[in-house]
This record gives structure tokens, sequence and C-alpha cells, in this order.
């Protein structure tokens, strides 16, 4: 194990371990994690299967440790025959593939047979996803499957079937494997329970029911009638002795007249609610609650209540109630009150006292905890179950987790995109690839903005569904002219799905050496427009200052004293000759600069000044180009990304595209509505024909020219005291056969 020979590839500037083998899965615990690209990941927000991510993340804390993918594929691969079978990445294990040598393997074999056996795929010989994934599917044909949970049909007899339905009703249900409602020991624990403590409050009346139950059956209804007038009584009788005590509080006991005055002008209904607070009937000092009339209307019907449920069965028939006979009425019916006050087992009263007695002496207690019992038997075997899951998952799922986590395969090979990768972005005529869900976008750009890289924060909604979601991605081609907050383009996510997709925050850093290039003479533009601007809105602020003086004039004319006409300012002129001379001195200066130059010369300086002026803009941009890194904006969100995972120019190239036509295409050129544009081509030709004839003319280039060709001998023909070279050597050598001075024929002649 400790010998394994790791192999490596190099991808975004650094050295990555290759996951080739179910050996180098199985031996990532003896890799130094140093040589990790990541060490930890969350479980959301990934183009990951997250009950997969659940089953790998053992803490529940909601992060991929290094330490928990490394547990999760020993796992797996102990339970197969060839640990190869996890690179495969297939969504179906072969039951051949399973390793039946440990105990462990032999009970995952036998569940997954089970599973199968329960679906009616007995002869099936690979079991998938779709297979395990649906449990109530799998234990619907299934009475006892292990979790401890029992549903009605369960009972093999009738009375223990109405008893679990019964006990469902009273306490609620928690849901079977099977998918159906059932009961568990917690349950049928609390229903018993319940049940005891409602038998033993009633068996509490039954022991004395002349003190508890006065009544009989009716003593119910009787307190209830006491109870709902209780305070109204007390009220009153606190009245009357507080009258009895001084008399001069009566007047303030029974209410004010203004107080009547108040509500005498509405209309009043039998049981008017605005008397309600008034006393229950005229108060004076020991004076008997009168039962028949003088009542408080709101007040009438329950008085005629507590006539016939209370006062008439315990006291008989009474036209008024003293208070003496009050404290007697509550005296006898006091013990019911608090027996009932002391009501236990609610949850069952539904039931009736009659029905938890027959419950209590059937036995059904033990015959559901039997029943429990025998389910919860078989946990180990449906604990199996739940392992074929997640082997059949980790078969899928463990070598793709890898390949994102311990190296960047997925991102950097240009084949199926890495799990942070959310979609694709179309905006500005360029789709991003490198997009990634954020939660808080302020939050992330706090730690993203050191990654270099010129991100865009974008909010995604589909109106249709109201899905909403926020990405970060990354511009690494074109230029940033047209990006800006509030432009809009369109997101599809990885499923397909397209949503509005709308700029709300941009981190901006250089995007491509192209950009570099040409942001000197972009600003240069820019600060012309701006001046031209500043200069157009001047003039146009003093024109219009202008006419407004201009039309004062005109509407004052009469009242002007008339001017004598300006003359010709002398000076003026001097100026202005002097101000062109000066023009014509400096153009023939400029002139005077390219004399003698050659068009190479020209042409290097003109390189050299394109390479002063966008240098260094292009060599700042390539430094930063070349630390452009991914750790920053995936740590945003939750990883540990353990390398520097760069985004060098051309794989950052890779990630944005540029929109081209595509091959074959013909365009057709003209346009109706296109703008004129001055015809800067046609006077660039013209001034490098006029620059090339003038050197033509001073013979700059007759030293790398033929003879026939150079401008002292096609120029000099067309002169007038032209002489042709060959006449001219005639001429001399007769002169030379002569003695005498050579005389040469005037051509104009």
């Amino acid at each position: 194990m400790a010998n394994h020979q790791w192999k490596f590839f190099r991808a975004g500037g650094f050295d990555q371990v290759k996951l080739e083998t179910g050996a180098d899965l199985l031996n990532l615990d003896q890799l130094d994690q140093k040589l990790w690209v990541a060490l930890a990941c969350p479980t959301t927000g990934l183009e990951f299967d997250p009950k997969t991510a659940a089953l790998i993340d053992t803490d529940k804390d909601g992060r991929i440790r290094a330490r928990e993918l490394i547990q999760a594929i020993q796992w797996a691969g102990g339970l197969l025959k060839n640990a190869d079978d996890l690179v495969k990445g297939s969504p179906t294990l072969p039951l051949a593939a399973i390793n039946d040598a440990s105990p462990e393997g032999k009970a995952v074999l036998a569940s997954a047979r089970q599973i199968l056996s329960n679906l009616g795929k007995k002869d099936a010989a690979a079991i998938g996803l779709d297979e395990v994934a649906d449990t109530a599917k799998i234990f619907a044909q299934t009475l006892f499957n292990g979790d401890g949970i029992v549903p009605a049909e369960a009972a093999a007899d009738d009375a223990t079937k109405a008893v679990l339905a019964e006990v469902i009703a009273c306490v609620g249900s928690v849901q079977d494997r099977s998918g159906k409602p059932g009961v568990n020991a917690d349950l049928a624990g609390k229903f018993f329970a319940e049940a005891t403590a409602f038998d033993a409050w009633n068996q509490k009346a039954e022991a004395e029911p002349g003190v508890i139950l006065p009544l009989g059956a009716a003593t119910a209804a009787a307190t209830a009638a006491i109870r709902a007038v209780k305070p109204k009584i007390d009220d009153y009788f606190g009245r009357c002795r507080l009258a009895a005590y001084d008399p001069r509080a009566l007047g303030a006991l029974n209410r004010e007249e203004k107080e009547y005055l108040a509500i005498a002008a509405k209309d009043l209904q039998i049981t008017a609610a605005e008397v309600a607070g008034f006393p229950l009937a005229q108060v004076a000092a020991g004076r008997a609650l009168p039962l028949a009339t003088g009542i408080n209307p709101a007040w009438a019907g329950a008085i005629a209540a507590l006539c016939k449920d209370a006062i008439k069965p315990v006291l008989g028939d009474r036209e008024s109630l003293t208070e003496a006979d009050w404290a007697a009425l509550l005296g006898k019916l006091g013990p019911f009150e608090c027996w009932s006050a002391g009501k236990a087992g609610t949850v069952v009263e539904k039931l009736g006292r009659d029905r938890v007695r027959a419950i209590l002496a059937s036995g059904a207690k033990d015959a559901i905890a039997a029943l429990i019992a025998k389910d919860k038997a078989l946990e180990a075997e449906a604990s199996a179950i739940s392992a074929v899951e997640k082997l059949v998952r980790f078969h899928r799922d463990l070598h793709h987790l890898a390949t994102n986590f311990v190296n960047f395969k997925d991102l950097y090979d240009g084949g199926e995109p890495a799990i942070f990768q959310a979609g694709t972005l179309y905006l500005d005529q360029r789709s991003c690839t490198l997009c990634i869900t954020v939660e808080d976008a302020g939050k992330h750009a706090t730690m993203a903005g050191l990654a270099g890289a010129y991100l865009a924060y974008i909010d995604c909604a589909r109106k249709g569904s109201g899905e909403k979601l926020s990405i970060v991605a990354i511009f690494s081609q074109g230029d940033d002219d047209n990006l800006m907050v509030g432009r809009n383009g369109v997101f599809y996510d990885r499923k397909g799905k397209d949503y509005d997709a709308t700029i709300t925050k941009i981190i901006s850093n250089p995007i491509s050496l192209r950009q570099a290039f040409w942001s000197p003479y972009k600003k240069f533009v820019r600060l012309i427009e701006e001046q031209v601007a500043k200069r157009a809105a001047a003039a146009d602020a003093d024109a219009n200052a202008k006419l407004a003086a201009a039309a004062t004039a005109t509407a004052n004319a009469d009242k002007a004293i008339p001017k004598e006409p300006k003359k010709v300012d002398v000076g003026m002129v001097a100026a202005l000759s002097v101000a062109f001379g000066s023009i014509g001195t400096a153009l023939a200066y400029l002139l005077g600069l390219f004399k003698g130059i050659t068009p190479f010369q020209l042409a290097l300086g003109f390189v050299c000044v394109i390479a002063f002026i966008s240098g260094p803009s292009m060599i700042l941009a390539y430094i930063k180009l070349r630390k452009r890194n991914l750790g920053p904006i995936l740590d945003a969100n939750g990883w540990a990304v353990n390398a520097a995972a760069k985004v060098n120019v051309p794989f950052g190239t890779s990630l944005t595209g540029i929109a081209k036509l595509p091959a074959g295409s013909s365009v057709d050129s003209s346009d109706t509505f296109a703008e004129k544009v001055f015809p800067w081509k046609m006077w660039l030709a013209v001034l490098v024909a006029v620059y090339l004839a003038f050197n033509y003319y001073k013979g700059n280039y007759d030293g790398s020219l033929p003879k026939a060709v150079k401008s002292t001998q096609l120029l000099g023909k067309l002169s007038p005291s032209y002489v042709d070279p060959a006449d001219a050597a005639k001429a001399a050598a007769a002169a030379a056969a002569t003695n005498a001075p050579a005389k040469i024929a005037d051509p104009a002649k």
C-alpha cells in the first residue's frame, strides 16, 4: 500500500495526481494531502447528487472533508470484488461485482437480491438507483421491514387492527417504510399511558359518587352553568357588602345616570353588550340576588341556565338567591370542580370510558408490543437494504467527486464540466462557462476579489416558475466596454433551464491582452470626447448668451445710440499673418523630420511608439492574468482549495467564448442604414503615396533601386536640359579625335 506508484499530470500551472485505477482511489490515504487540490467542499450548491453527498458527510456538518472521502472510498472498495469498478462510474451495480467474502458483503448481496425480488425482478443481474431509491415501493408488499413501525394491517386479528387504528387516531402516527401510517413503541406507550390515566381518573368519581357526582350525570351541566356566571355573582354580592359598609357608595356601585345616557341613544338588543359590564342587578345592602326579574339583560340567559341546571336540582325552586345559598351551592358542587380540574388522559377521552376500559382489558397492549418487536427483529436486514443504496450511489459517484476534489481534472481537461460549474451565461456576444452559484454576493466578493479575475455577479430568475439563483461569472476574453451593472443576458443551468440574468455587481480586473493593448487608446479617445463635450457645452452656453444679448439689443434698437462702423484692426491682421507663418514653419519642420528616413526606419519608429504607449498596460495585464486564481472564488463558497488553481491566458480563453461566424458562412455587407464615415483609408493612402513620391524625387531610394528606375535616371529625362549619357560619350570621343571642344546639339532646337 505504501509503495503505490502515483502518476501526475500538469494543469493550471501545478501538478495534479491521476486517478485512473481503483488502486489509485484506495491508496488516497497514503497520498500526502499537500498534493490534494482541495481538502473540503460543501455538500450543497454543487452539480452533484445531494443524497450521495449527505451519505459521505458522516458528521452531518454540511461539508465533505478529505477524511470522509477516504472512508467512503475504502468502504465501497471493500464491498467490491474489483475496485476498478469505482472508476467506471456506472449507474448500475452488477450483483456479481459485490464481494460476498465478508459478512457485510454477504448481507448487502442478499439484500440486493431481496429488493429485486420485492420489485418483481428476481432474475435481474444488476441493480440501479431506480430500484433502491424508492423504499416505499421496495417494502410495499411487506408487513415487517425492520423499522420498528407497524401499520394496522400488520395485525393478524381484527381486534388488534381496530386498536392500532384507534391508537393512530388518538396519538398520531409515523410513516412506515412501506409508506403507510403506523405505530412505534413510543406512540404505543403514550396511548396506553393516557388510557390508564383516564381510567384512574374516572375511578375516583366512581369511588365517591355522592361527593363528586351529587347530581349524577347532570353534575357536569350544573358545574358549567355555575362557572359561566360565578365571577358576576361574586361581583354582585361584593357590591352589596360594600353598600352595607358605606351607604354613600351606593350610587357609584349601581353606575351613574350619565352612563346610561351614553347608551340610551343606541338601538339596544335584549342581550345588550353595552350593559354587560354593569352590575348583575340593582345593588343594595344585604339584598339577595333576584332570579326572575330585575336581572341585567346581558346576563338573563346565563341566570336562567343557572336556575335550571344548578339551583333547582340542588336548592329547589327559588325566586332569589341569598349569599348563603350561593355559598351552599358552591360547596355542593365544589368537589366535582376539583375532580374535573385534575382530568387525565384527555387524548383518549373521545373513545369513551367504556371503550378505554375494554382496550385495557383486552391484552392489546401486549399484542402491539409483540408486533413491534417482530418488526424490529428485521432491522439488520433492513439496514443492509440501506447499505445497498449507499453502495450503488458510491459506485456511481465517488470517482466523479474525486476528480473534482483530489484533482480538478474535470475543470482542466475540457470534457465534462466541474461539479462547481453551474451552467453557461450568454451576455455581450460571449459565453461564460465558469459560472458558480453564490448565496451572498456581497460576502462572496470580499474573498473572491483576491482572485484577480474579472467577475460579474448576476441575479437569475425564471418568471414562469419563480425559481431564483445568484451566480458569479468569470469573463476571460474580450473587453469590458459593454459590461456594466444592469446589463441583461440569459443563463442556462446544467439541466438546460433558462433564466433571465442581470448583472448586479462587478469586480474589475484585466480580461485579456487584447483589452490591455487597446486600453490606452480608448482612454485617450474618451478623454478627447470628454474635453470636446465640455468645450461644446461651453460654446453652446456662450452662443445662447449671445443670442439672448442679440434679442435684447433688437428689442431696444430704437433706444440705442448709433455707433460708427468698426474699422479693420491692422494689429489683428498682423497677428493672423504671424500665426499662419508659424503654422507653416511648423509644418515645414515636421516634413523636414521625415527627410532621409527610410520606410523601414519609419515602420520601426511606428512600432516603437505603439510599444511605448501599449507596452506598460500589456505588461501589467500579463502579470495580473498569470496570477488569476480560482482558489479565492471557491473558498468564498465554502471550499478549502489547497493549490494555486490558476486561470492563465490559454485556459481563460477556453472558459469564455467569443461570437464567431460559422465556417462557410457568407455575409452580405450592404447595410441600408450604415452611417457615413470619414474616408480615412483613402486619405491615409494618399498621404503614404505623397510621402513615397517625395522621397523618390529626392533620390532617397536610388541606393536600393536598379539603374533603369532610379529617380536621377527617369526624372532627368523629363528636364529640358537633359543630355543622354550615350550622346555625351560620342561627343566627347569626337572632340578628343579633333583635339577640339565637343559641341553637343541643343535638344531644344
